[in-house]
């Protein structure tokens, strides 16, 4: 049944509560819908439109040319866009509406950006920029070697706790987004550096006695922070002579394309990344053209 008394600031803030109970998003995922949503509300009550049923193709539309005229990236725009396709395949599913206005127009689709990645040399030459000659270069040693062995997010890596971590089967249990977990396998370069790292590193921060349960710590012996994380990644690339911005995602970006140009199938990556559907997952497919060049010359029977 339509509710018709449902203002946008009140939908948005059930789909707020929606996304973080329900879906079981982090805070700053669920407060970055808000703030998009939020924009959308303005714009529509600037048009006089401050009921969920008031919504319609031409305002969806205009909304739409708004954000494209406003000097924002594409990237953007498509994230603000999808934000209200999102509220509004929430609004319809949970009743609050008897239709979708999103399905009665075509909204304009923006490219997926290819994600950056390093070459396996660069990557070679970040992983050995650490050094094992302190706790805290044994604990950046194993954190980057473990994020390129199993592709995880950074906050995936830091979100890590002891009991999760499986070395003698060579595998280790991740916690995505909204909360699903995954196995993912540990090679032994990666495997051998946390080894290192717990054994004559963490030991060395974490005071005797602590309940401190996470893998990476700070030289508190307290769980490393997503900026202790990405300052690090920045000085050993500078240290391994990378001159181009880098980020701790650039090694998930790296992990992927490089399982792809050795033959990983799409849904075995999928699975790998943690990606609820394949499409996301689609944008690791842009091997180079001298990659897929060889890969036609030795594989096809007539080349």
């Amino acid at each position: 049944m339509s509710k018709s008394n449902h203002t946008l600031d009140d939908a948005i803030e059930s789909y707020r509560q929606y996304l973080a109970v329900e879906r079981g998003l982090r805070p700053h995922s669920v407060e970055a819908y808000g703030r998009d949503l939020a924009r959308f509300a303005r714009f529509a009550e600037a048009q006089g439109k401050l009921a969920v049923v008031a919504v319609d193709g031409p305002l969806l539309v205009a909304y739409a040319t708004d954000l494209a005229v406003s000097g924002l990236s594409a990237r953007s725009q498509a994230r603000m866009l999808i934000s209200v396709r999102g509220l509004f395949r929430y609004l319809r599913s949970s009743h609050h509406l008897e239709s979708n206005p999103c399905q009665a127009v075509q909204l304009p689709r923006f490219g997926k950006k290819l994600p950056a990645l390093l070459t396996r040399d660069e990557v070679l030459a970040l992983l050995a920029a650490p050094g094992t000659g302190s706790a805290l270069g044994l604990r950046d040693t194993a954190l980057l070697e473990f994020m390129y062995a199993t592709g995880c997010r950074i906050s995936e890596a830091l979100d890590l706790v002891l009991g999760h971590l499986h070395l003698d089967q060579g595998m280790a249990r991740v916690v995505g987004k909204g909360d699903k977990d995954r196995l993912v396998p540990v090679g032994d370069p990666a495997r051998d550096a946390l080894l290192a790292w717990l054994a004559h590193g963490r030991t060395q921060l974490v005071r005797r006695g602590s309940p401190q349960a996470h893998v990476f710590v700070n030289h508190r012996g307290q769980r490393l922070s997503r900026q202790g994380a990405w300052g690090a990644v920045r000085r050993h690339a500078e240290t391994a002579g990378i001159a181009r911005p880098i980020s701790p995602h650039k090694l998930r970006h790296s992990f992927a394309t490089h399982l792809l140009e050795g033959g990983c199938d799409l849904r075995s990556l999928q699975t790998l990344l943690g990606h609820a559907d394949i499409s996301t997952t689609e944008v690791y497919t842009h091997l180079s053209q001298s990659h897929v060049r060889a890969a036609y010359d030795k594989h096809h029977p007539r080349a």
